[in-house]
């Protein structure tokens, strides 16, 4: 299993992603967690996102799951020839929505634990790798859920990894400021939980887990 979870896109740490995932190649894009955004935010946000992937030799493809909502099959089908993925930052809630209704994420989990596909993300796409996504809402609106995907949140993470991820901690991304309380909060309830600046990551290879700074 091998998974690279930051707090904003590679961190300090590009270097660690390129060597999980081998010679850069097809790199699949999931953007989903913008998708309460405006439509034009969420464009450009996209295009924003290919720029590094694509200074580092990857080749990136959005996989949009608004497009496999109830299309399980198709959705696995579109992942064929895909060694990696990269899942970007955005409403966590609004992310595990739409990978419950594509069934991305029981495909999604059962590849990476397998070895067949590495794992990246960051923000929300770091904070949905977790066991549960209690805590979240201190800086995702689940609300936002309905607007966006017209169903309920989901407070389960898809458990890739036995802990929960706080990012931005000390950020100008942390706009509620609420990175350190949560993390806080977390710790009381005996919560497993690893902060993250934006400039660290968590790597998950053959060789156990790091935190690198």
């Amino acid at each position: 299993m091998k998974l690279f979870l930051s707090s904003y896109r590679f961190g300090g740490h590009a270097d660690a992603f390129v060597a999980l995932t081998g010679r850069p190649a097809e790199l699949a894009v999931i953007a989903n967690a913008s998708d309460a955004w405006p439509a034009a935010a969420r464009a450009s946000s996209l295009r924003s996102e290919f720029g590094p992937l694509r200074d580092l030799g990857y080749r990136p493809a959005e996989l949009d799951l608004r497009e496999y909502a109830g299309k399980p099959v198709e959705f696995e089908r579109a992942l064929e020839g895909f060694g990696a993925v990269w899942v970007r930052g955005g409403n966590t809630f609004v992310l595990r929505a739409q990978l419950a209704r594509s069934g991305a994420d029981e495909i999604l989990s059962e590849r990476v634990r397998n070895g067949s596909i590495v794992y990246g993300g960051y923000s929300a796409g770091a904070c949905v790798a977790a066991p549960s996504l209690i805590g979240v809402e201190d800086a995702d609106d689940p609300g936002e859920v309905r607007t966006a995907t017209g169903t309920d949140a989901v407070w389960t993470g898809l458990g890739l990894v036995d802990f929960s991820i706080v990012p931005h901690l000390d950020s100008v991304l942390d706009e509620h400021s609420s990175s350190r309380a949560t993390l806080r909060r977390l710790r009381a309830d005996k919560i497993a939980c690893h902060g993250l600046t934006d400039e660290q990551a968590i790597v998950i290879d053959e060789m156990g887990m790091r935190v690198l700074d």
